[in-house]
């Protein structure tokens, strides 16, 4: 990419001390914490504004003009496409209160109501979900009992889960591990019964990125717990860590619990 002399940020890693209250302050999403440093994802995600300089309490941020990639927009629009589409009407507004325009289309309007795909309607409810017969599913056509589902909101995937979310205002939070319901036969009773839910694998799918979306539900909906279930094998505990790193990242006192769920119990 072609470099140019202009203003970025740059970080004084003596200072800093990984905190992490930079992070959602950068609306490009320029700047992550690796390997316990405050680092820029690309040169060219960042507009050199300076909007994360305030929210540094080590003073390790500074706005410095280096010969360094062009600040790259489009390129940015497409990243917060990919990992946190809320941060972009927030990144369009930023760049306004800037003097500067954004290359950003919002999305037209249907000219006829569309089905959402149930994958990311938002729902959320308290009473049992009712069958085709009106009864609680869970009760069998010949009067068979098995377990009523406990679910209460939908969806459930965190890579699908809005940081502001209804049913996560003022919520205790069970982050759970994608397999966590094939080991544990009691999961609707021990995890969906109380509070909301995430769902997520820490060995398959993007880590950092589920970092940056707990740390904005945390602090969007003000969460009031979090519990991580995990199993028992080696990768799954990362899922502990992603918590652990949302709560330091959000910059609030999260209480955290963890639950072991055996493969053979």
């Amino acid at each position: 990419m072609t470099k140019t002399i202009r203003k970025i940020i740059t970080i004084d890693e003596e200072k800093c001390d990984g905190c992490g209250n930079c992070v959602p302050a950068c609306v490009e999403g320029a700047l992550q914490i690796i390997d316990g440093k405050a680092r820029l994802v690309k040169e060219s995600y960042c507009d050199g504004l300076g909007a994360c300089l305030g929210d540094c309490p080590q003073g390790a941020l500074t706005v410095t003009e280096l010969e360094v990639e062009a600040y790259d927009e489009p390129g940015v629009l497409t990243y917060l496409g990919e990992k946190s589409p809320e941060l972009v009407e927030r990144h369009v507004e930023h760049l306004k209160a800037h003097g500067m325009t954004s290359s950003y289309e919002a999305p037209k309007p249907a000219r006829a109501p569309v089905a959402m795909c149930p994958s990311v309607r938002m729902d959320a409810w308290e009473q049992p979900t009712l069958g085709d017969q009106g009864a609680p599913i869970g009760v069998g056509g010949a009067g068979e009992a098995r377990a009523k589902s406990e679910l209460r909101q939908w969806p459930v995937q965190l890579t699908l889960l809005p940081p502001n979310a209804p049913f996560l205002q003022d919520a205790q939070l069970t982050l759970i591990a994608d397999c966590v319901p094939f080991a544990n036969p009691n999961m609707h009773a021990d995890f969906l019964r109380d509070g909301a839910i995430a769902v997520a694998c820490p060995k398959l799918d993007d880590g950092q990125a589920y970092i940056n979306k707990l740390a904005q539900m945390i602090q969007a909906a003000n969460i009031r717990s979090i519990r991580v279930a995990y199993m028992e094998v080696p990768c799954c505990r990362g899922l502990v860590f992603i918590a652990q790193q949302a709560i330091l990242l959000s910059g609030k006192d999260v209480p955290l619990t963890t639950e072991l769920v055996k493969i053979h119990a």
